[in-house]
C-alpha cells in the first residue's frame, strides 16, 4: 500500500507545482523566480554530492555534452513555464506542458527510433483535436488577462523543451546513474537561469515577501525535490513506463486545485477538448509501457 501511496503524492507534489509558481509570480519576474527555484535544488544536490560523492564512473565527453544540453533545455523549461502561468489558467498551462510524450513521439518516428503504430497515429490526431480545443476555447482568468494565447505557446514551447531534456538525458542516466545527472543538469540549468535573470535584470522576491519565497521553496523542495524523487523511487516497484503513465494526474491535481484556490473555471468545450488530450497522452504512455522489456 505505502508504494502506491508514495507514487499518488508524488503525482501531488508535481501537480501542485503551477500553484506554487503563482504565489512566486507575486515577488518576481519568472526568470527570477526559474532561477531560485533552481537554485535551491542544485545547492542542496551540490552539498549532499560532496558529503557522499556519487560513485560513478567518469562521465564521457560526448555525454558531458548532453548533460549541458539537458540543463539549458531544462532551464527554458521552466522559464518558459514559468512564465505562462501569467498568462493563462493554471489547468492550461499545466496541461499543454504536459504534451511532452506526444512530441518525444514524433521525435522517435522521424528518427526511426521507435515508429508509430496505427493506433499511436489515431492518438496523435485525436491529441491534435484535443489540443486545438484547448486552445481555441482557453478564456480563463490569468494575472495579465487578454494574452491567454501567448500563455498557450509558452506553456507548448515548456513542453518542447523538457522532450529535449529527456531525449538527451535517457541514455546517459544509464552510464552515471540518476543522480548524477540531476545534479549536472540542475546546476546548469540555475547558472543559465541565473545569467538570464540578471540580463533581463529581474531580481528574486524581497527576503520580507513571505507569500513569494513560500512558492519559490514549495516548487523547489516539494515539486522539484520531493516530487521527482518519490517518482524516482517508485521506480523501485513499478515500471518506468507505468510511473511516466501516472503523469496524467499532474493537470488533474492543477485543475482541481486551481478550481479550489484561484476559483479557475474552463470552458466546456476547453474541458472536452483536454479530456481527449489526456486520453491521447494516457495512449502514448500505455504503448510505451507495453513496448518495454518486463
Amino acid at each position: 500500500m505505502l508504494k502506491y501511496a508514495l507514487l499518488v503524492a508524488a503525482q501531488i507534489g508535481v501537480g501542485a507545482a503551477a500553484i506554487f509558481a503563482r504565489y512566486a509570480l507575486t515577488g518576481a519576474g519568472p526568470l527570477a523566480v526559474s532561477a531560485a527555484r533552481l537554485s535551491i535544488a542544485a545547492a542542496i544536490l551540490l552539498i549532499a554530492a560532496a558529503v557522499k560523492p556519487p560513485r560513478s564512473a567518469p562521465i564521457p565527453r560526448k555525454s558531458n555534452v548532453l548533460l549541458w544540453f539537458a540543463g539549458v533545455a531544462l532551464a527554458i523549461h521552466f522559464a518558459s513555464w514559468i512564465a505562462s502561468l501569467q498568462y493563462t489558467g493554471v489547468a492550461i498551462s499545466t496541461l499543454l506542458v504536459s504534451t511532452t510524450p506526444l512530441w518525444v513521439a514524433i521525435y522517435d518516428n522521424a528518427t526511426r527510433e521507435r515508429l508509430l503504430g496505427m493506433r499511436s497515429l489515431c492518438a496523435f490526431a485525436a491529441g491534435a483535436a484535443g489540443l486545438i480545443l484547448v486552445v481555441g476555447f482557453n478564456s480563463t482568468r490569468a494575472p495579465v488577462p487578454h494574452h491567454e494565447h501567448l500563455g498557450d505557446v509558452l506553456a507548448l514551447i515548456g513542453a518542447l523543451a523538457i522532450g529535449a531534456y529527456f531525449i538527451a538525458v535517457r541514455r546517459v542516466g544509464s552510464e552515471i546513474g540518476t543522480r548524477a545527472v540531476v545534479t549536472r543538469t540542475y546546476t546548469v540549468a540555475a547558472v543559465v537561469l541565473i545569467a538570464a535573470a540578471a540580463g533581463a535584470r529581474q531580481a528574486p522576491p524581497p527576503i520580507a515577501d513571505a507569500a513569494a519565497w513560500s512558492g519559490i521553496l514549495a516548487m523547489a523542495l516539494i515539486s522539484q525535490l520531493v516530487g521527482h524523487t518519490a517518482l524516482n523511487a517508485a521506480l523501485r516497484w513499478f515500471s518506468a513506463g507505468a510511473v511516466a503513465f501516472t503523469t496524467v494526474l499532474e493537470p488533474v491535481t492543477a485543475g482541481v486545485l486551481a478550481f479550489a484556490i484561484f476559483g479557475e473555471r474552463l470552458n466546456p468545450a476547453a474541458v472536452v477538448g483536454a479530456v481527449v488530450l489526456l486520453a491521447a497522452i494516457a495512449l502514448f504512455l500505455h504503448d510505451e509501457a507495453r513496448s518495454q522489456p518486463l
